[in-house]
């Protein structure tokens, strides 16, 4: 019996990779799995806690205690459904600093794993193909110019006069994001800069198709 079909997407922040991945995911009838989000609920726990997201001891122990689910596309917090609250301005800011620690990663990992290595899926995140799902078939590394990823983030936040803020803001996370941020060897890489949604999302899936028929 073949293994379950996996397809792991990676990039900086601001790519494209949830809204690619989520319709990618549609267009092969496979889950999608936000690697993000576990790591956003974990900085909301760490938030709520009062705990400083730099703190290398006290933020593992939360994260531990922490229960974290994905559930129809949604996310959890200790039973709460907490989706919009994570993409918020105050888990944006701290949740590079919570997912750099090794820690917190390690915990993570497993519960980040578990789903796709079960029911296959469309994973994305900035390792999900080099720590959270190396044995994915297909393999791809979003990108585009930071001028770009800046400008749809400022849309999204309906900033469209903000851009340089969010440049700025950009150039910091990619800094932070660093240590876990890096491109398989064997990804794909789809530079979005100058392509609609429709057009990457084709690309992503075309790449698939090509791969499964060999």
């Amino acid at each position: 019996m073949p293994a379950p079909l996996v397809v792991a997407i990676d990039g900086p922040a601001g790519s494209g990779k949830s809204t690619v991945a989520q319709a990618v995911a549609r267009a092969l009838g496979l889950p999608h799995v936000d690697t993000g989000a576990y790591y956003r609920a974990a900085t909301l726990a760490v938030l709520r806690a009062g705990v400083d997201p730099t703190d290398t001891e006290a933020v593992p122990t939360v994260v531990a205690q922490a229960r974290i689910d994905r559930v129809a596309g949604r996310t959890d917090l200790d039973g709460e459904d907490v989706e919009a609250e994570i993409r918020g301005p105050a888990v944006t800011a701290h949740v590079s600093a919570v997912a750099a620690q090794a820690a917190v990663r390690t915990h993570l990992l497993a519960a980040q794993r578990e789903g796709v290595a079960r029911d296959g899926g469309v994973i994305e995140g900035r390792d999900a193909a080099t720590a959270v799902a190396p044995w994915a078939q297909v393999k791809v590394w979003l990108d585009a110019e930071v001028e770009e990823r800046a400008r749809r983030r400022a849309a999204q936040a309906g900033e469209p006069d903000r851009v340089a803020h969010h440049v700025a803001d950009l150039v910091r996370r990619d800094a932070a994001d660093a240590a876990q941020m890096a491109r398989s060897p064997d990804a794909v890489v789809v530079d979005t800069t100058h392509m609609s949604l429709e057009d990457v999302v084709a690309s992503v899936v075309a790449q698939v198709r090509e791969r499964r028929g060999r």
